[in-house]
């Protein structure tokens, strides 16, 4: 990898605007700030342009709630063809954390993960993908 030095112009507001996200991300510079959106908007063309893609999709849940794990297990066996794996993990006596190791198509994993975290009783749940090289 060649590392190439550019100049940029940026408005006031624009400056700030990145100054802020240097701080709210805790990132060390505005070079770094500058990779990372430019990586995040690249890795989001690759999901729009339904890409092999990998990932996680994280949920927590209170496993009194329902029956989520049956429900979450039945989807899962629906996908097993983008499913490298899944962990499950105790927070408390009521709340689990399950993570779920993906990779594959873009709008695969998206539907995967649109189907798990629509289930009732799902507190919180996200999908995150980087792109495959």
């Amino acid at each position: 990898m060649t590392l190439v030095r550019f100049g940029a112009s940026l408005d006031e507001v624009v400056l700030q605007a990145l100054d802020n996200f240097v701080i709210e991300n805790h990132l060390p510079n505005r070079s770094q700030a500058i990779r990372h959106l430019i990586e995040k908007n690249l890795v989001e063309k690759k999901w729009l342009c339904n890409n092999i893609v990998a990932g996680a999709i994280v949920m927590l849940y209170d496993h009194h709630k329902g029956d989520i794990t049956t429900k979450s297990n039945d989807i899962q066996h629906d996908y097993f063809d983008v499913i490298l794996s899944s962990q499950h993990f105790h927070l408390s006596h009521d709340n689990c954390l399950e993570i779920v190791a993906v990779k594959g198509k873009a709008n695969r994993l998206t539907e995967l993960s649109d189907k798990l975290i629509g289930i009732k009783g799902i507190i919180h749940g996200k999908l995150v993908m980087s792109r495959v090289e």
